[in-house]
């Protein structure tokens, strides 16, 4: 990395630190709805520039957790207006006191998206996609049984993510982020066993095969035989 990236690197960590406290302090309700902030107090607070403060507001503002007002400052922003679909409010959403109910709509989410998602993958997949997802499958059960549950948890995220980017349908592709968030919160929330579940995998091989073999009736079976397993143990 040379002189001129490193300082860059270093910038985006550090507003990154700077989105993530604010953000989860708004997510937990430290901050709350109304409450106003000021770009000298976020200065002060976390001891960098104004231009460090205003570019972070404006990633916040993006998500509508905050909006700007003329004479007003910085708002907090009502959570029906949350973007509810931006994997880092999700991140913070499942890392927050709200984390349950977190679940249980993203897991909702997923079972009514998924099944049709691998039924479009059964019929739009190329060879290549219908490949790789019976050899994710297979390395999610080797990864499982041997209790590499990080390692487990990237095949997964891949798995599901060529899933829906397999689909045909560009709605759907667009979840991803979302599907790998839940996936990951999952894991790091001490909410899957050690070695997961044989019914699991058997379902993950299932779906995979149906979609191979271009059965969408039975890729949507299986994914939502999978997802009912998903949430029964989420909830």
């Amino acid at each position: 990395m040379d002189s001129k990236e490193r300082p860059r690197a270093a910038a985006t960590v550090l507003n990154g630190a700077i989105i993530d406290a604010i953000g989860t302090d708004i997510i937990a309700g430290t901050l709350r709805p109304g409450d106003r902030l000021t770009l000298e107090g976020l200065q002060e607070e976390f001891g960098v520039s104004r231009t460090v403060v205003r570019d972070c507001m404006r990633i916040l503002e993006s998500m509508n957790l905050v909006y700007s007002k003329r004479r007003v400052g910085i708002v907090v922003q009502d959570p029906s207006h949350w973007n509810v679909f931006d994997s880092r409010i999700i991140r913070w959403r499942l890392s927050g006191p709200g984390r349950d109910r977190q679940f249980r709509t993203l897991t909702e989410l997923r079972v009514a998206v998924e099944p049709m998602a691998a039924a479009g993958a059964a019929r739009h997949a190329g060879a290549a996609e219908r490949l790789a997802l019976v050899e994710l499958a297979a390395r999610m059960r080797l990864l499982g049984e041997e209790g590499r549950l990080e390692d487990f948890l990237a095949a997964d995220i891949a798995f599901h993510t060529l899933l829906l980017r397999s689909s045909g349908n560009e709605m759907f592709a667009s979840l991803d982020e979302v599907v790998a968030e839940v996936l990951t919160g999952r894991t790091h929330q001490g909410r899957m066993p050690d070695h997961p579940r044989e019914v699991a995998l058997q379902g993950h091989e299932r779906v995979a095969r149906a979609v191979a073999e271009g059965n969408s009736d039975e890729a949507m079976r299986q994914m939502a035989d999978l997802l009912e397993e998903v949430r029964t143990a989420v909830a």
